[in-house]
């Protein structure tokens, strides 16, 4: 019994203050954005007006918050499927495959996930430059020199994409080792059997690697396309600060200007409490369609 209790008092004085501070710094703040939204308020005086959902009803009147939702859903789908693709093939090949230095190429993949945003977002903003820039180098390789040169970041109908560019270089390492972990766990015998069945490379990484790893990708998944949300505002503020003409605006960008920029306090958080309920509506459907039956072996 007092071994028991003791145990008890243990746990209990091991977890209070990460309760505590997860209720100071989490729980609090979160319940404040939601209060907040109720607002009308500059955020730098003591004149708060309660306006209850007005907030709200003209934020979904805007046009540019649909705008910003669709930048955002299109980075959020561009980058979760080009980035978890080239991470599983990746990792697929350097588990699999006996190549010459595996490790050298490890550690290359995953230095860009070392780097601050703001280095990665200078890198890529030196590799979009209109006149000296590398990609813009290479196109003018295949086109006539009278040819007006690409604004990769300056062009409406292509920005995004060169925003998704960036965050795609950044992420792809990160979740490649995570998913090398996973496949050296499997074991070779499965491997072998199936070169014994005939079976191609193509139909053992559909057939085994995938749902043998289903859990960890499931998981990643979720985190990554939350985190998405994230990092698209580092990448926007610090590249293209949400232009040409809000083509790159998204949700935390705008959400961060009108708090502190235009004063709006408490619209800015009325698009927070949106980004809120997003995010989880999101993480939830995420979670219901990609639960599957674990796999033994």
């Amino acid at each position: 019994m007092e071994t028991t209790k003791g145990r008890g008092r243990f746990i209990f004085f091991c977890l209070t203050p990460a309760v505590i501070l997860f209720i100071i710094f989490l729980i609090i703040p979160t319940i404040d954005v939601f209060r907040m939204s109720m607002y009308k308020w500059g955020g730098y005086t003591d004149d708060k007006t309660f306006v209850g959902f007005q907030n709200f009803t003209k934020l979904f009147h805007s046009d540019k918050f649909y705008q910003t939702f669709q930048n955002s859903v299109l980075l959020i789908v561009i980058v979760t499927i080009v980035t978890f693709a080239f991470s599983l093939l990746f990792a697929s090949v350097l588990t699999r495959e006996k190549l010459k230095g595996q490790n050298l190429f490890r550690i290359i993949f995953y230095i860009p996930n070392i780097l601050s945003i703001v280095v990665i977002s200078a890198i890529f903003s030196a590799i979009y430059d209109p006149n000296s820039g590398l990609l813009n180098s290479f196109t003018n390789l295949f086109r006539s020199a009278t040819e007006t040169p690409t604004l990769w970041l300056g062009d409406q109908k292509i920005v995004i994409f060169s925003l998704a560019g960036a965050m795609i270089w950044q992420a792809i390492g990160y979740y490649m080792v995570m998913y090398m972990a996973s496949m050296a766990n499997i074991p070779d015998s499965l491997y072998e059997s199936a070169d014994l069945e005939g079976a191609s490379r193509t139909t053992q990484f559909f057939s085994i690697t995938i749902p043998l790893i289903w859990v960890n990708i499931r998981t990643t998944l979720t985190f990554f396309i939350i985190s998405t949300i994230n990092m698209s505002f580092l990448f926007v503020m610090a590249m293209t600060s949400g232009g040409p003409d809000g083509a790159t605006e998204v949700f935390l960008s705008y959400m961060y200007k009108e708090a502190y920029t235009n004063s709006s306090y408490g619209y800015g958080m009325a698009i927070g409490v949106v980004v809120f309920l997003f995010s989880f509506a999101l993480a939830a459907i995420l979670n219901a369609v990609t639960k599957r039956d674990n796999l033994e072996y």
